[in-house]
């Protein structure tokens, strides 16, 4: 039976070239000959490689796979291995009704079980959009075969009217202008159109980019990878250069328990600052740690990172676009930047077999405008800020996108610096924020805070973005673009609104959030990381006896599984029953036969 070099026999042998079980060998190899591929092929001790497809017309962020994948296939095979292409179940953050966060744990499960059931050594892991990067991490930690990450890149740099438009960010910016009457619906459209100029992902340091750069951080993707625009060149010959190093990896048993160490999400921390990355990184990086069997929890984002400096000038955070971003030098350029003043861990292990100090140590930065140095960087602190109080156990607030304008509101008042204090104004869900926000009654003014509720992965169900609220239209044309804003429910990566979100326990399971009524007091604290309402504890008390959990309605079968499984963003919003299930190869074999 055929082995990798580590002596392990190869999985795909157990179906297509067993000698000691004749009947199920030629059942199971004959109906995978009626392509066209050859019995000599699959019986030949060449690796057979997945590549997990992810592209199709419902996902465009991803859609360049659908090209990127016969590249990838030109790797496998120059390398000697057998590449079978399969479907992904489809991510499209701006797609997907009520979320696509409910997508990425159903995607997670139809991986494990390709992964675990057919017969394949490795896999490429396809990724852009969003929720596609944790999903498939996550699958192929849960199953632990040899496995390798390929971005379809960002966008190319989008424009309107003459100025950078970067993609989900000119969103708000739109939002915005619009609400103060300097724009009509038209111009809204065109406005938001312009940043979406080629195929590929966010172009803007949203939730793609930064957590395909966390993917580069954990060492699971080629160096430089993360960043090359998805119309260069280069991002061919990155696909190229995947499909020919997983083949190697089987060989060498180079595995994803081998990387995702506890060093490498480490490192993925102090990256995520750097950049300036998505607040939906800490869910979802937490979330492949569970499957992986590496303890990370939120404290662990502000003690790691909180105090790393903002090196990468890309909006959100910053005025560049993915472009730019990539001729800078991308993030081998942010990491040895790092690995400078010692913030990575130089010794952990890659998809490459080489450490990722050895991957980035002749990487340099060529525009210091776009990627800065820890001498002049565009912030001095830039990671999350964990809060804690009665509102919630845990919620996150990103720091490199606190504008000059917030700071001055909110954070520089005399004795008191960095914390404030403001009237709650509540609101159930989207559809209640956009039906209320202008309403005179509420009397919101610039000492108001506005909080989203019953938005996170059992209410909503799958966890909204949807907590950078914008102010009334009357504030709005004001100059007043911005409010403080808290949420159990997530905001995209492309916002530039420093919210309170991510709250854990969420309201529609009692978290303290459920407890808040319009015209309360809330107290922030980020020198003590505290967040309060400030009420006594007896009338706390009596609210949380009067307080029935919301009915929540199923709209299809699988918002019943997942609510029912589900845990808290804090934890990564995974599948609480899934995480027992760690190295399913190596631990169960392979599955018993089908006939």
């Amino acid at each position: 039976m055929t082995q990798n070099g580590k002596g392990r026999p190869l999985r795909s042998t157990l179906w297509w070239d067993n000698p000691a079980d004749p009947g199920m060998t030629a059942l199971y190899l004959e109906r995978y000959l009626n392509f066209g591929l050859t019995r000599e092929e699959l019986q030949s001790g060449k690796p057979i490689i997945g590549i997990a497809q992810t592209g199709s017309d419902l996902s465009p962020c991803n859609r360049h796979h659908i090209e990127l994948a016969s590249r990838v296939r030109d790797g496998i095979r120059a390398a000697g291995g057998v590449p079978l292409e399969f479907p992904v179940h489809p991510i499209q953050e701006t797609g997907k009704r009520p979320t696509a966060a409910l997508d990425r744990n159903l995607a997670y499960l139809g991986l494990v079980e390709v992964l675990y059931g057919y017969p394949l050594d490795g896999v490429v892991l396809t990724t852009g959009c969003d929720k596609t990067t944790p999903a498939m991490l996550m699958g192929a930690a849960t199953v632990d075969i040899p496995a390798i990450v390929l971005s379809g890149g960002p966008m190319l740099d989008g424009h309107f009217e003459g100025k950078l438009a970067g993609s989900g960010t000119v969103v708000w910016e739109a939002r915005r202008r619009h609400a103060a009457g300097e724009i009509d619906y038209d111009t809204f459209i065109e406005m938001v159109a312009g940043s979406a100029p080629s195929v590929g992902h966010c172009n803007t340091m949203g939730t793609a980019s930064s957590m395909n750069a966390m993917a580069e951080a954990l060492g699971m993707t080629l160096p430089g990878g993360a960043a090359i625009p998805a119309p260069y060149r280069e991002r061919g010959q990155n696909a190229y250069e995947t499909g020919k190093r997983i083949v190697a990896m089987v060989h060498e048993d180079l595995r994803p328990s081998h990387i995702m160490t506890r060093q490498a999400f480490e490192n993925a921390i102090v990256v995520a600052s750097a950049i300036g990355a998505s607040t939906n990184c800490p869910p979802h990086v937490n979330a492949i740690a569970r499957h992986i069997g590496v303890e990370l929890v939120n404290d662990d984002w502000d003690r790691i990172g909180y105090d790393i400096p903002l090196l990468v000038n890309m909006m959100p955070a910053g005025e560049y676009l993915g472009e730019s971003y990539h001729r800078a030098g991308g993030l081998p350029a942010v990491i040895a930047e790092l690995m400078r003043h010692g913030k990575i861990h130089r010794g952990a292990l890659t998809v490459t077999g080489r450490s990722i100090g050895e991957n980035n140590e002749g990487a340099r930065i060529t525009d210091s405008k776009v990627i800065r140095t820890f001498e002049d960087p565009l912030k001095q602190q830039a990671g999350f800020a964990v809060l804690k109080g009665n509102l919630f156990d845990s919620a996150i607030m990103k720091t490199s996108v606190i504008s000059e304008d917030f700071q001055r509101r909110y954070l520089r008042k005399k004795g008191d610096e960095n914390a404030f204090e403001g009237r709650a104004i509540v609101f159930d869900g989207p559809e209640d924020y956009h039906q209320r926000i202008n309403e005179p009654g509420l009397q919101i003014d610039e000492n108001c805070l506005l909080i989203i509720r019953n938005c996170g992965p059992v209410g909503y169900p799958g966890s909204a973005e949807v907590v950078n609220m914008l102010p009334p239209d009357a504030l709005v044309r004001r100059g007043i673009s911005e409010l403080p804003c808290i949420g159990d429910g997530r905001q995209s990566g492309t916002s530039g609104s420093p919210s309170i979100l991510n709250a854990s326990p969420e309201a529609a399971v009692g978290g303290g959030l459920a407890l808040l009524q319009t015209g309360d007091w809330i107290r922030i604290d980020l020198n003590k990381r505290s967040a309060n309402l400030m009420v006594s504890d007896a009338e706390l008390a009596q609210r949380r006896k009067d307080y029935k959990l919301p009915e929540l309605v199923n709209q299809t079968p699988w918002q019943e599984i997942y609510r029912s499984m589900v845990g808290q963003l804090d934890g990564g919003g995974v599948l609480e029953n899934a995480v027992k299930y760690q190295k399913v190869a190596e631990t169960f074999g392979v599955p018993r036969n089908n006939h």
